[in-house]
């Protein structure tokens, strides 16, 4: 028998602390979800306090020789930075550091990659990864230069860099063309569903809240979905009819949760998804009442519908998990036209 037993990555979560809050710490707490969703273990951490972030490696010269003696002590295979790192920043830290480097849009793209299921969440993921890639594409000299065909070719001919870049170029536009067939037909559904004249309520929340915006899902409407407590657990959006004790009938739809430090390629690339919202009568905006980042949660939620052109929509905030807090925290939401305390476990 082959042992095909699959490597599992030991990684070091890496973050640019720039304004001297407990923002990194938090930011790296998320980071953590994030690598324990796309399957890796996280084995240490590293938060260096800057003005700003090394244009070159991220992190400083010092910071750097801490990181390798750390990798070294905790095994690690691989970091992962809290940002958005440039071709260059990549390229240096594995020139000095010799592992696996990754950024936040590398692995919410990896995630995004194993959670698709869908035509178009494949469509959407492989559109997000290619732009990533274009945007990081680098030469290796003349190491990487073809002889191109044909009689009397004289220099090095077409470089693979070029020809990687006119590829990714080509496959970019072809999907494109896809997404827009896709985009077509979701536009015929949602016209066919406003000639019904039925009610359309999307519902949004913070990413760590997807599991409460499934779980409200299935309490209201019975729908089964998987609610697994993961980020990203699922891409495709589910509508799902609703009869209310009136008689009348409601669309429920869910969402593509939102993030902090959501790339703006990757809202560019699930724009037909997260637009669900845009297309809606009401925005049902599931908060975790609980989580004590409640408030930085719903402003990351309102920036993103604000970039959705979403926010003219009436707004209801569900208040979730009250059966965790009681009565001892009073909650508000200044932008919501209305509130509403819930608890979709127990289905108060």
């Amino acid at each position: 028998m082959i042992s095909m037993d699959e490597i599992k990555e030991r990684v070091i979560l890496v973050a640019v602390d720039t304004d001297g809050s407990d923002q990194a710490e938090r930011s790296l707490d998320e980071l953590g979800e994030l690598a324990k969703t796309a399957g890796a273990e996280v084995v240490g951490r590293m938060i260096q306090p800057r003005e700003n972030i090394h244009p070159g490696t991220y992190i400083g010269k010092g910071k750097i020789l801490e990181l390798k003696e750390l990798l070294w002590e905790t095994h690690g295979t691989g970091i992962i930075c809290d940002d958005e790192l440039t071709s260059v920043q990549m390229g240096n830290l594995e020139a000095e550091l010799d592992c696996k480097i990754m950024d936040r849009t590398l692995l919410i793209l990896d995630i995004f990659a194993a959670r698709a299921v869908s035509g178009e969440g494949k469509i959407q993921v492989e559109l997000a990864q290619l732009k990533y890639r274009a945007s990081r594409l680098a030469g290796l000299g003349k190491s990487l230069s073809r002889l191109g065909g044909g009689i009397g070719t004289r220099g090095p001919g077409e470089k693979k860099l070029e020809m990687d870049r006119r590829l990714i170029k080509s496959r970019i536009a072809q999907l494109n063309r896809e997404l827009k067939d896709v985009k077509k037909h979701r536009e015929v559904t949602r016209e066919q569903r406003s000639r019904s004249h039925i009610p359309v309520a999307a519902i949004v929340g913070y990413d760590e809240s997807l599991n409460e915006q499934m779980n409200t899902l299935n309490t209201l409407t019975g729908a089964g979905i998987l609610a697994e407590d993961k980020l990203f657990a699922t891409l495709d959006p589910t509508t799902r009819d609703l009869k209310l004790p009136s008689g009348q009938e409601i669309l429920m739809t869910d969402t593509v949760g939102f993030i902090r430090k959501l790339p703006h390629h990757l809202i560019e690339a699930f724009r037909s998804t997260l637009e669900e919202a845009r297309y809606a009568d009401i925005i049902l905006h599931v908060v975790d009442a609980s989580n004590p980042q409640m408030d930085e949660q719903m402003y990351v939620v309102y920036e993103t519908l604000q970039r959705l052109e979403a926010m003219h929509k009436p707004v209801i905030t569900a208040f979730n998990k009250m059966d965790r807090i009681g009565e001892s925290l009073t909650v508000r939401d200044f932008k919501a036209d209305r509130i509403v305390q819930v608890s979709a476990k127990t289905g108060e």
